[in-house]
């Protein structure tokens, strides 16, 4: 198994949960009737506020751009933390729960708020409340969990 460095587990952690949290969010928003284009608009008006959703596929390329940006910001936060704290990556699900809810917790309540984003955004007990959480957990905590535990394993090696 090749070795991962800090940086390589970085940049496949958050790529790998970026993705799969990008395609979860996708999915969701087209199956309440919205596109992709919109959703990644969404994603810019972090950044841009209410003139994201004028921009067209400009701004949905940015709003992609910027969700990538955040996923390897995030991988390089725990790669570090699990570097600092190795027992972290004594297991996989416990960590990457743990992760996945810091993650969704520190968006929605400081990220968002904090940003230009022009919707209110918090947390309210709901059925896409408790999908966004597996999201976060499975696809988006666990590829960056697994990919600091590869780096903890071959330096140990």
């Amino acid at each position: 198994m090749k070795r991962l460095t800090p940086l390589r587990a970085i940049l496949l952690g958050g790529a790998i949960g970026g993705l799969g949290d990008i395609l979860f969010a996708i999915g969701m928003a087209i199956a309440r009737g919205d596109t992709a284009t919109h959703l990644l608009q969404l994603v810019a008006s972090g950044a841009l506020g209410q003139a994201a959703f004028d921009g067209g596929m400009g701004t949905a390329v940015l709003g992609l751009a910027l969700h990538f940006l955040l996923s390897f910001g995030w991988a390089a936060l725990f790669v570090l933390a699990a570097r600092a704290v190795p027992a972290l990556l004594r297991r996989s699900l416990f960590p990457a729960i743990g992760f996945g809810v810091l993650v969704l917790l520190a968006m929605r309540l400081l990220v968002l708020p904090l940003s230009a984003f022009p919707f209110p955004s918090g947390i309210r007990p709901s059925w896409p409340l408790f999908l966004d959480l597996l999201s976060h957990v499975f696809l988006f905590a666990l590829p960056i969990v697994l990919a600091a535990r590869r780096m903890q394993t071959a330096a140990r090696r």
